[in-house]
């Protein structure tokens, strides 16, 4: 049992001990991969990244096995290049850390270990993605309302947001057509998705049945 936990390195780096990290490495970031698509919204060039990560960092490691801080610090400047110019989720960022440490954990030659440290973060990912662990209740939604400017957009509403919402906040106000209209937006927590129709109609009454919009937020909340 101990062997398993033990490096491959032995002694000078040879062909087979340096193909077996690689395509461990590799193996291992398929397997991330494969998990991190379960329910997940992705690309494909990010789960190619996610496969090819640990072989490359792998190389680096064994590359500069003598100096380990030189290592370390050009392989987490190859695994955050994604990250300077394309925001990434939280999901994301934990995902390519991960590429990342299985990649420095092979390339010093305990394949074993890196094994059991995937196979044990692939699941626990598995199951908190599966058991929606950590989920919010009720949905994020952007309303946005237009008015007439002779009415009072302070707390007209606010009776029927209450009914349908955990949660709301006016977040901004904008003049249309010269100012003889408004258009207010709220951020909103809904308590019920299948009630928004209801709560659109509601609110029909109050804006003369001018313009409603209701939709998701334009910013993504899980973006770091």
């Amino acid at each position: 049992m101990e062997s398993i936990f033990s490096s491959i390195f032995t002694g000078s780096l040879t062909l087979g001990q340096f193909m077996l990290a690689v395509v461990a490495s590799m193996f291992m970031g398929l397997i991330l991969a494969i998990v991190f698509m379960y329910r997940n919204v992705y690309t494909k060039s990010f789960i190619t990244a996610l496969v090819l990560i640990p072989a490359v960092e792998t190389v680096v490691i064994m590359l500069v096995n003598d100096n380990l801080g030189v290592g370390l610090s050009v392989a987490g400047s190859f695994a955050l290049i994604r990250f300077r110019s394309v925001k990434g989720t939280a999901k994301e960022l934990v995902a390519v850390f991960i590429a990342m440490t299985i990649g420095i954990v092979c390339g010093t030659g305990f394949v074993g270990l890196a094994a059991v440290f995937t196979i044990l973060l692939c699941i626990v990912m598995f199951v908190l993605t599966y058991t929606d662990f950590g989920s919010e209740k009720g949905d994020h939604k952007t309303l946005k309302i237009t008015i007439p400017e002779s009415l009072n957009y302070d707390d007209i509403f606010e009776d029927i947001l209450d009914r349908y919402c955990l949660s709301h906040e006016l977040v901004s106000i904008k003049t249309l057509t010269l100012g003889s209209l408004f258009r207010i937006e709220y951020d909103l927590h809904i308590k019920d998705q299948t009630k928004v129709k209801e709560m659109i109609d509601e609110l029909r009454t109050r804006n003369g049945n001018l313009e409603i919009l209701c939709c998701k937020p334009a910013t993504d909340r899980e973006e770091l």
